[in-house]
């Protein structure tokens, strides 16, 4: 265990000295605050596209879109004066030219969108023509807007009054969500955080074991190039050898999370202390930062195991690259339900897919907001670390037979490996 501890040490200072690896840390969260800035200011540097609406019912249902369509800081649009046009069946063709930017409005004005209202004043029908392809923002405000007006309308031939129409618009009731599992029986936005914690941390899970699974693959690939591993092989076994390149490995992974994890902290508390004393509170509260570190241990240590076997088989990374192929497929299947198991957590196809073990973790984790059954999570946790002893034990057989092995990655050679008959190949 000491040769174990030492190699072990020696990874993790062979990372965490290089200046790349304190970039790679600085960097990540102020890629993550430069995305999330930049895309601020470009959703609202966009320019505001310019309408024109054609109504041909005579029923005021212009004047209604535009008022609608005007509200907001910044606005869906802002509405300009349309071309002429006084035949409904050449409006198409007429508006055509504009958006393509071949004309402009007598107004000087370059058209984005045109809001064509056809048929009568009881029964209309909205045509959009607009330059972009897609405008889901503006369709759904100009339908809504189109649909409150005909509402309007109808109400004031019944007879209805302005004061009784704008009466009836407030009268919205009053909805309120209500769960047994709820402390307060209303559901709050307290009730939630385990919902929105255990997708998070299935998404922090599935990057770390990334993460640290392609440290080891690139170590083990560039000790092997370098005849390192045969060197190190001669002082220490291979299940030791393993050992202290996954407990490097995790080493750095913890590095990187807890200095993301005290900048995180320290920018949002700032911010929002309540929410981020709701958050401690129940992960140390409720013991899920154990059911979390569980499941974590497990898929870091299943993970590793195989991309550390799997370096040790490979010359180049490219090599390895075609061996990742399905387990990068494997591993997007998770990311894929984990967003379902947030908000259908009991779902049966959710609860078969929790036992198999390369996707237990993550599923699991992002599950633990609905309170699984005791024995899905004794079950699969046993399940997990059965599998990954399996595998630990598989790959340490078979690691020293990749490490000393030249050419090619042979199954055969792998096979020979495992049953002990590595050297005899």
């Amino acid at each position: 265990m000491t040769r174990a501890l030492r190699i072990a040490a020696r990874e993790y200072m062979a990372f965490v000295r290089t200046v790349g690896f304190w970039l790679s840390i600085c960097l990540m969260p102020l890629g993550l605050v430069g995305v999330m800035f930049f895309t601020g200011i470009a959703a609202h540097s966009a320019p505001t596209p310019k309408l024109a609406i054609l109504d041909f019912t005579g029923g005021g249902y212009g004047a209604a879109m535009a008022k609608a369509i005007g509200v907001g800081h910044p606005p869906t649009a802002l509405v300009v004066a349309p071309p002429a046009v006084t035949d409904p069946a050449l409006a198409a063709a007429t508006v055509k030219p504009y958006l393509a930017g071949e004309l402009k409005t007598p107004a000087g004005d370059r058209l984005d969108a045109v809001a064509i209202v056809r048929g009568t004043a009881d029964k209309p029908s909205l045509d959009i023509w607009t330059r972009n392809i897609n405008e889901p923002g503006l369709q759904a405000a100009l339908a809504g807007a189109l649909s409150d007006a005909v509402n309007k309308q109808g109400l004031s031939r019944a007879g209805l009054s302005k004061a009784q129409i704008a009466a009836l618009e407030q009268n919205e009731p009053v909805v309120t969500q209500f769960s047994p599992r709820s402390q307060a029986g209303k559901v709050s936005m307290q009730d939630r955080l385990p919902s929105i914690a255990g997708f998070g941390m299935g998404v922090v899970l599935w990057s770390l074991i990334l993460t640290g699974a392609g440290i080891l693959l690139n170590s083990v690939i560039e000790e092997k190039q370098n005849r390192i591993l045969e060197v190190l092989l001669t002082s220490a076994s291979a299940p030791e050898i393993m050992t202290g390149k996954i407990l490097g490995a995790a080493g750095v992974t913890a590095t990187a999370l807890l200095v993301w994890a005290t900048v995180a902290g320290t920018l949002f508390g700032s911010q929002h202390p309540d929410i981020l004393a709701s958050v401690a509170a129940l992960l140390l509260g409720k013991g899920l930062i154990v059911y979390f570190l569980i499941y974590f241990v497990g898929g870091y240590l299943m993970y590793a195991a195989l991309f550390t076997t799997i370096g040790a088989f490979c010359e180049t990374p490219r090599e390895a690259q075609t061996l990742l192929g399905p387990v990068m497929i494997l591993l997007t299947i998770p990311l894929v339900f984990m967003g379902q198991a947030v908000t259908r957590p009991d779902a049966p196809l959710l609860q078969i897919l929790s036992w198999i073990p390369p996707f237990t973790p993550f599923l699991m984790a992002a599950r633990a907001a609905s309170d699984p059954p005791l024995w899905q999570v004794v079950g699969t946790v046993a399940l997990m670390f059965a599998t990954t002893a399996l595998e630990l034990w598989v790959a340490g057989r078979a690691f020293r037979t990749g490490a000393l092995a030249s050419g090619r990655f042979d199954f055969k050679l792998l096979l020979a490996g495992v049953t002990g008959r590595g050297e005899q190949v």
